[in-house]
């Protein structure tokens, strides 16, 4: 906990949930969230991240893509979707969501999945590869005892 100023770490912005993660805007962060260090947290373009969620070291997510803008040679605006993560969602590792994404509760994305822009996953789904695949009801194996 504490900020960036507090933790030595100048230049970067006031973050209470770890002063090396990356918090733009305006994202709603509901309460027991965990976010790792070296993330990046986007909610320029409109972010709700529900209650309860891990987010791991290295993630990122986005709600806004500057690719329009860059090879149109600036002719075009830089773009903004919302972006969704439901309760008690976790976000693997270096895993990557883009813009417009809606990932309901109880899901898994898994370490260094890249989950594509405008994806939809409905809750307890397990997202992932490159690009993420979701897999329906893939999380639940997550609920149950562990076996020795």
């Amino acid at each position: 906990m504490g900020d960036a100023s507090s933790s030595g770490q100048a230049g970067l912005p006031a973050n209470p949930y770890n002063p090396l993660a990356w918090i733009v805007g305006t994202p709603q962060i509901e309460d027991d969230v965990w976010i790792g260090a070296f993330t990046v947290i986007d909610g320029s373009g409109g972010l709700t991240i529900g209650h309860g969620c891990d987010i791991a070291a290295g993630a990122h997510i986005y709600t806004h893509s500057t690719v329009r803008r860059c090879v149109t040679d600036r002719a075009l605006g830089i773009e903004r979707s919302a972006t969704r993560i439901g309760r008690n969602v976790h976000i693997g590792a270096n895993a990557v969501v883009l813009m417009g994404c809606d990932i309901g509760d109880h899901c898994v994305v898994g370490a260094n999945a890249v989950v594509r822009e405008g994806t939809s996953a409905p809750p307890y789904s397990l997202l992932v590869g490159v690009p993420a695949r979701v897999i329906p009801d893939g999380a639940r194996r997550f609920t149950e005892p562990a076996t020795k």
